[in-house]
């Protein structure tokens, strides 16, 4: 039967077999065993030993426990292995935490030369291992696993250890060349390496990735966390099922990765899910500590197999959806999360920062901005709308136009008796014009002595505002007349002008009105927001345009003595 041996160094304090020899030449903290004809590694005098020397001797068998005592060894000379036929083979090769000062000089692997064409896994980490020959990697002819953590080893040293790519290590499978000093991502030197399925250079101080690499065929496992790439190029070969870029500066992850199962890109910036359309068999996906906010339903659609999140330790937007899609709608998907809730912490809004999306509750309006900002804004309008209907019916936009027109006449200096420019302004729609050109100017500017008269086709100022011509012929005008007919009430500005005069009559307290009734009306009929004329109708007697033509002298004669002025009535009757 074959045996199989193990060859460790380790850094262990463990109970040391009192079976073995020992060395005859120790001083405090080293042993000189050289030239002793030790068949085994001696037993170790004390706990301090830090230094120690078999060169030349017979050591034919290694195992596991021979260095487990030796807390600080550090190893020099030479081994003399006379009866390496005592080991048939050996697989595993262990080397942990030694301190070999000239490791380049070191002849153990030289010696061990038979016996490392059959190791098939070899250990060799935080050795500060920082030369490989190439002579050595070419004689490791059946090794699948090598595992270099924690050395010196730069791209210099890789390229000589795997021969610059050239053909050496055929049978490797799995390679770790993690924590070392890489500065840079080299496939060319594994290309060659059809049976070499895992990678793993985490730790290493690279900064960029190629945009295009040459990977091995079988490459499935690929692990570059912990570094400080940027960016994620095509340089990943397609044939990954795993791949690690946890812990990097990436503010995005899409790359096309048609066979990947496993992606692990926690620790970045990246904002957003990954399009899972690139990545169809991926069942698993770590994402924590990034920059994403939220993610939804339609995010995870995309992924069409995945099982697993992991999308933890982010600054989440707890808006309605999301809390609403983390709480109930994932009770019914098939995705489960591998972290725990606590995890998942708000960011906003206020009303939810620092509590799990668990623990977080929203109100109402909050969850529904959209709805309740509709039901507010038409509550406005409606509002508005009931408002500019009451302003309607009651005519408040014209009782505003007639206030501000008074209070702008109320600044103005009122004129005295003597200082009116007409005798009286005429009020009239535009439908009676006719019976006011042909009636009522002649008969009165026409008459003896005549009476000035202003009209707004004839005396108002072209240009002006409407309402302030309105306001300043009223101003100057001693009478007011008012032509009134089923067209009058059916017109705005005659009724600004009755508002005008009416605020007059009471403001100045002064008889300014006449009325002349053109044709029959009801007082009822008149529309209410002729209330003025109304109670000007009720309260004042009014002349009636007659039916009978003999009666229109004794109507002419009443209107003049109506509008004249006393001045004007005393001289006339003087003249008389």
């Amino acid at each position: 039967m074959r045996t199989v041996v193990f060859l460790m160094f380790v850094l262990l304090s463990m109970t040391h077999s009192v079976s073995r020899p020992q060395c005859h030449s120790c001083e405090r903290t080293s042993c000189k065993c050289s030239r002793q004809n030790l068949t085994k590694v001696p037993a170790v005098p004390s706990n301090v030993i830090t230094e120690l020397d078999l060169s030349f001797n017979r050591l034919g068998i290694i195992t596991s426990d021979d260095f487990v005592a030796y807390t600080s060894l550090r190893l020099t000379g030479q081994f003399n292995m006379s009866a390496p036929q005592k080991v048939d083979h050996l697989e595993v090769l262990i080397l942990k935490n030694i301190d070999i000062p000239r490791y380049y000089s070191y002849p153990v692997l030289f010696l061990l030369k038979p016996i490392l064409k059959e190791v098939q896994k070899l250990t060799l980490i935080h050795s500060k291992l920082f030369a490989v020959p190439c002579k050595t990697s070419g004689d490791l002819l059946d090794l699948e696993f090598l595992d270099i953590t924690g050395n010196l080893i730069t791209d210099l040293v890789l390229r000589e250890m795997m021969c610059n790519g050239n053909g050496v290590l055929f049978n490797l499978q799995t390679i770790n060349i993690s924590r070392n000093h890489l500065r840079s991502i080299n496939s060319q030197l594994f290309t060659k390496l059809d049976k070499l399925k895992n990678i793993d250079m985490s730790g290493n101080i690279i900064y960029t990735m190629p945009e295009t690499c040459n990977w091995p065929p079988n490459l499935q496992y690929l692990n570059l966390s912990s570094m400080h790439l940027e960016k994620a190029t095509t340089c990943l070969p397609t044939s990954l099922r795993i791949i690690d870029l946890s812990y990097n500066d990436l503010t995005g992850f899409n790359i096309e990765l048609p066979l990947l199962t496993e992606l692990y890109i926690s620790g970045n910036k990246i904002k957003s899910l990954p399009d899972g359309g690139l990545y169809p068999r991926l069942s698993f996906l770590s994402i924590q500590n990034n920059d994403l906010n939220a993610f939804s339903k339609n995010d995870l659609k995309t992924f069409k197999i995945l099982k697993n999140l992991e999308a933890g330790a982010n600054t989440y937007d707890c808006s309605c959806d999301f809390l609403a899609f983390m709480t109930s709608d994932l009770t019914n998907h098939r995705i489960t999360f591998g972290d725990e809730f606590k995890s998942y912490i708000c960011d906003s809004p206020d009303a939810a920062r620092g509590k799990t999306v668990a623990d977080a509750r929203l109100s109402v309006f909050e969850c529904h901005t959209a709805l309740a900002l509709s039901l507010l804004g038409l509550g406005i309008l409606a509002v508005f709308l009931l408002f500019a209907g009451l302003c309607h019916r009651f005519n408040v936009m014209w009782y505003m136009k007639m206030t501000w027109a008074w209070l702008k006449a109320k600044r103005k200096p009122k004129l005295k008796k003597g200082e009116f420019e007409y005798d009286a302004f005429v009020s009239y729609s535009e439908m009676d014009s006719g019976w006011v050109e042909a009636h009522l100017i002649p008969e009165l500017e026409q008459s003896e002595p005549p009476l000035r008269l202003c009209l707004h086709k004839r005396d108002f100022v072209p240009g002006s505002w409407i309402l302030d011509n309105i306001m300043n012929a009223i101003e100057k005008s001693h009478k007011t007349l008012f032509i009134i007919s089923k067209h009058f009430v059916r017109s705005e500005w005659c009724k600004y002008e009755l508002d005008y005069t009416h605020f007059r009559l009471f403001d100045q307290n002064v008889d300014t009105v006449v009325l002349i009734l053109l044709e029959p009306i009801d007082k009822e009929t008149i529309p209410k927001k002729f209330c003025k004329l109304r109670r000007v109708m009720n309260s004042r007697t009014y002349l009636e345009w007659p039916d009978e033509d003999n009666q229109i002298n004794r109507f002419w004669q009443s209107l003049r003595a109506a509008i004249r002025r006393p001045v004007d009535i005393i001289r006339f009757n003087v003249d008389e």
